[in-house]
């Protein structure tokens, strides 16, 4: 059985996405963010583990025409994101329409990778035992935001992590922002957060703060990752996505916890000057990384 270094498992979304400028209809979620921007960096082992109904097959196909490893695995539906921006783009309105299939351990079964990123969208996509079964293979990298949504009449609400406490004994690299770790921790200072995040058994936290950029928490150092000022905010929408990518394939590679850390932020930078996904060169992340750090 072929071991991946970095497996993305998340389903594919249909996204209606509304800035102050336009809306525009496309393919979203974490597992399409995810896999788009990392394609483009030829020197990893990628799989992407996804699950979509009949409709949005055809995202998978584009999806494999450009290089992506993909198992398409069979749902009823896909999932149907509405998400609304205002002015602020670290604001943003959600509503769900259509819900996929969880997720099973199963269907995992025959999935080998060094890290594995579970992309949760909503809070049954992944069940604790999928985390278990998991982590007995390779490390286990979480964005908690799905695991925090609750659907209530198409209604996106913020709740707590039910399973927490158990779950993140297993997991290694946990993302979470400013709105995300207080609901969890309920704290709101990002270094308590951070803390209590790790002493309940995450390893590498990775805590983002939009504009203010980002911090991440190995248990013994706290780093600062600044946020590199964008030419232009165009679209929002998969930025924390961008940035878990740019983290875990740097760490997979070699990198330590702060050059992965800047690599992940001026990803991010470039992402949110286009719509769509990451669509760069490593030299364009490294060149980002350059000029504004010879700005500091």
């Amino acid at each position: 059985m072929n071991k991946h270094q970095l497996c993305c498992i998340g389903h594919i979304t249909l996204d209606k996405v509304v800035t102050p400028q336009n809306t525009v209809y496309m393919p979203g979620g974490t597992a399409f963010y995810c896999s788009h921007a990392i394609r483009h960096f030829n020197d990893i082992d990628y799989a992407l583990v996804t699950a979509v109904g009949a409709t949005e097959m055809k995202v998978v196909e584009q999806l494999r025409k450009v290089g992506i490893n993909v198992t398409a695995l069979p749902s009823k539906h896909s999932v149907y994101f509405e998400n609304i921006y205002g002015a602020n783009p670290d604001d943003r309105t959600q509503r769900v329409l259509a819900k996929a299939d969880p997720f099973t351990a199963s269907q995992l079964k025959e999935i080998d990778a060094q890290i594995y990123h579970l992309g949760s969208l909503l809070a049954d996509d992944f069940s604790l035992e999928v985390i278990k079964e998991l982590s007995q293979k390779g490390l286990i990298a979480v964005d908690s935001q799905g695991y925090l949504r609750e659907v209530r009449d198409t209604h996106v609400y913020p709740v707590d992590w039910t399973d927490k406490r158990e779950a993140l004994q297993y997991i290694h690299f946990l993302k979470v922002n400013e709105h995300e770790m207080e609901v969890l921790t309920g704290l709101s200072d990002p270094h308590e957060a951070a803390r209590q995040l790790y002493e309940w058994g995450v390893k590498e936290v990775l805590v983002t703060l939009g504009g203010m950029g980002s911090l991440i928490f190995n248990g013994k150092d706290f780093c600062r990752i600044p946020a590199y000022k964008p030419r232009e905010v165009v679209d929002a929408t998969g930025c924390g996505d961008t940035y878990t990518i740019g983290y875990l394939y740097q760490r997979v590679s070699g990198a330590g916890i702060e050059e992965a850390g800047r690599f992940a932020a001026a990803m991010s930078t470039l992402k949110i000057e286009k719509s769509g996904p990451f669509n760069g060169s490593k030299e364009d992340v490294i060149q980002c990384m350059t000029t504004a750090e010879q700005m500091f």
